[in-house]
């Protein structure tokens, strides 16, 4: 479903933030991308979906090559893709159901549609009951729910997770991880990267870590 092969990635000219990195992630799967602040777990995400350009190397996202798409056709590669941030990217004029609902907006579905989706995306995170509040009144755990629930609205094959628990506390971060657990069981593709060793320990999932900006085979 995914794979990179080769791929060199430089911000200043000299220095690569991913340095000759390979790898393939299959249907289905669950992937923890690990590693230090600054390894390149971000980036790797960021280039999966089409953000950030490379110098050198491959990407194949289900048969797509990232490399060759531009502001034309990225969409071919995002329409089947959700993406969760550390820290949510919800709209703070938007209440809880718009916030889910303008992901379908933007890709022209019908009201009907939106609504029935958006219910049921707002089900399956717990937060119905709040479906009519604004993002500033909601705890943290609720918000990256609330994330969670934009990016797998649309039914995508794959979700990226940049650091989803990062400013969450313990009990928080085992209820998200069980969320996209869920998902995966759903046969959702998961790549949740973390710098968390005690997320990785909960889950039974293939870890790929990063190490300046390498894939760690140690």
């Amino acid at each position: 479903m995914i794979q990179i092969f080769n791929v060199v990635k430089m911000y200043d000219g000299s220095t690569p933030v991913l340095d000759d990195i390979s790898m393939e992630i299959g249907k289905g799967e669950f992937i923890f991308l690990t590693g230090p602040s600054g390894a390149g777990k971000t980036t790797i995400l960021k280039i999966l979906f089409g953000w950030e350009p490379f110098e050198e190397g491959q990407v194949l996202v289900q048969g797509i090559n990232v490399g060759k798409l531009n502001h034309r056709n990225i969409h071919t590669l995002r329409r089947s893709i959700g993406v969760v941030f550390q820290d949510y990217k919800l709209l703070p004029n938007k209440t809880v159901f718009e916030n889910v609902s303008f992901a379908q907006e933007v890709i022209g579905e019908d009201k009907k549609t939106i609504r029935f989706k958006t219910w049921k995306a707002l089900k399956n995170v717990g937060l119905t009951p709040k479906k009519d509040v604004y993002p500033t009144h909601l705890s943290g755990g609720e918000q990256q729910r609330i994330a969670i629930a934009r990016a797998m609205v649309n039914s995508p094959s794959i979700i990226l997770a940049d650091e989803p628990t990062g400013n969450l506390d313990p009990d928080i971060s085992i209820e998200i991880l069980k969320l996209f657990e869920e998902l995966n069981r759903e046969g959702t593709t998961i790549i949740f990267a973390t710098h968390s060793q005690e997320i990785v320990k909960l889950g039974n999932h293939r870890i790929i870590n990063l190490n300046r900006g390498k894939v760690d085979t140690a």
